[in-house]
């Protein structure tokens, strides 16, 4: 299918992906801040606490299972770039079963989840009263979010990230709405968010499935089942998606872990720390934008064989995220103390974010480059490499820093989720020299 990279790979080309999907990716923090802004303005810090342990909790159920949308980019994307109409239903009809597979397993698993989940965490016992209250409610959205995962990664390899954007704002617009009403309206606390996120995941999956529908009306392929349920592909998929959930699981063992440690400092530092990984998610999910383009453009450009069109989307990319890295730093510098405002009217705990917020003012110019490289990898579906990278920032930096670190408190916490995600850069970098010097990704000679 040949193509001009000028056009094809561009500026434009990259806004076009990434904006839709920073504005749909900002709805998800968003709607962590009004989750956490309603729990933080009842009378206890366990209220808040409680959310921010449920939010932990389902980051490692739901994320750590992401691997269904990020293997299904990079899959969809090579195929859409080959011109391969067969072959792109052929992805979403395997994403969608995967996801309905993994959500029954959740589901006839939440019981000892749970209770691991919480053994673990060691939050006080009316955190964890509440924290429970959330979680045996929000498990049954697991179906309708997984499924989510699927049709929002087959979107964004399709280069249609205004579908995805629908399908997120949908759910976290329903979301947002309904938390204010069963939490500030109703009376309800923790299981009002957690019903909140149920309904809303569903809403997202009817509108997805109507996108997919008028997505295919017209365009050439046929849907066989034969191939959907075939060994051989699953064998495929799941050899890029093994990988994929070690790297999440290890990305999520390092929030878990920084949520934990701050849980044995006290219900205040807790929340605290609750109220801070609200803006270094809110900096995560607006700078993916430009790893989601990332991840179409490169798969697009590998499956057109594209040597140019690759060279121009890293670099575009990249360019792109470390530009508005400095626009997220200096919005932290600058509102910081405005936003925690907002998210808490509990003087200890808008006291103990203040003296912690210097991290998130850096954070954004040390997490940047990781968060482009996972777009390149997906696209490329290097998901080996990206599970050797993640592993090597959270075991042999994170923790050891950490360790050598504790006596200085949170701050040694922080310094430690700094180094982890600064490491994160760093050796994925290498990675993508080494592959790309090797010809893993478009070969110099295409």
């Amino acid at each position: 299918m040949p193509e001009s990279a000028a056009i094809s790979y561009s500026h434009n080309a990259v806004w076009r992906i990434a904006l839709p999907m920073i504005v749909s990716n900002l709805s998800v923090p968003l709607l962590g801040m009004v989750d956490t802004a309603v729990m933080g303005h009842l009378p206890s810090p366990h209220y808040l606490g409680a959310v921010a342990v449920g939010a932990v909790i389902f980051s490692f159920l739901f994320m750590g299972l992401n691997f269904v949308r990020m293997s299904t980019t990079g899959l969809a994307a090579q195929a859409w770039g080959a011109n391969d109409g067969n072959e792109v239903r052929t992805v979403l009809g395997q994403a969608v079963l995967s996801a309905l597979v993994l959500a029954a397993a959740l589901l006839l698993m939440q019981r000892p989840l749970g209770q691991l989940a919480l053994m673990l965490i060691d939050p006080s016992p009316d955190v964890a009263s509440e924290a429970a209250r959330y979680y045996f409610v929000r498990i049954w959205s697991a179906p309708a979010t997984l499924v989510n995962f699927a049709l929002i990664g087959w979107f964004i390899g399709m280069q249609n990230a205004r579908a995805a954007l629908l399908i997120m704002l949908a759910t976290n617009v329903a979301n947002i709405i309904l938390d204010l009403w069963f939490v500030l309206g109703l009376g309800m606390t923790a299981e009002g968010v957690a019903l909140a996120s149920v309904i809303a995941e569903i809403i997202g999956v009817i509108t997805g499935m109507l996108i997919v529908r008028s997505e295919l009306t017209g365009k050439a392929g046929t849907w066989s089942a034969n191939e959907i349920i075939n060994i051989g592909r699953f064998r495929r998929l799941f050899s890029v998606n093994i990988n994929i959930f070690i790297r999440t699981m290890t990305l999520m063992f390092a929030f878990g872990f920084l949520t934990a440690m701050g849980a044995r400092q006290g219900d205040i530092v807790l929340a605290a720390n609750a109220i801070l990984l609200n803006l270094q998610s809110f900096m995560a999910y607006g700078l993916d934008g430009f790893a989601n383009a990332a991840e179409a453009l490169v798969g697009r450009a590998m499956g057109a064989k594209s040597r140019q069109g690759f060279v121009k989307a890293v670099r575009l990319s990249l360019a792109w995220t470390l530009g508005v890295s400095v626009v997220f730093s200096l919005g932290y510098l600058l509102a910081g103390r405005g936003i925690i405002n907002l998210l808490t009217n509990i003087d200890a705990v808008r006291a103990a974010a203040y003296v912690y917020l210097p991290w998130m003012i850096v954070s954004p110019l040390v997490s940047g480059w990781s968060f482009l490289w996972d777009g390149v990898f997906i696209g490329g579906t290097r998901a080996k490499e990206m599970r050797d990278a993640m592993l090597i920032s959270a075991f042999l930096v994170y923790l050891p820093v950490w360790y050598f670190t504790q006596g200085l408190g949170n701050h040694g916490l922080w310094l430690a989720f700094m180094a982890f995600m600064a490491a994160r850069g760093l050796t994925m970098t290498w990675w993508f020299r080494r592959i790309d010097q090797r010809g893993g990704f478009v070969p110099a000679s295409t």
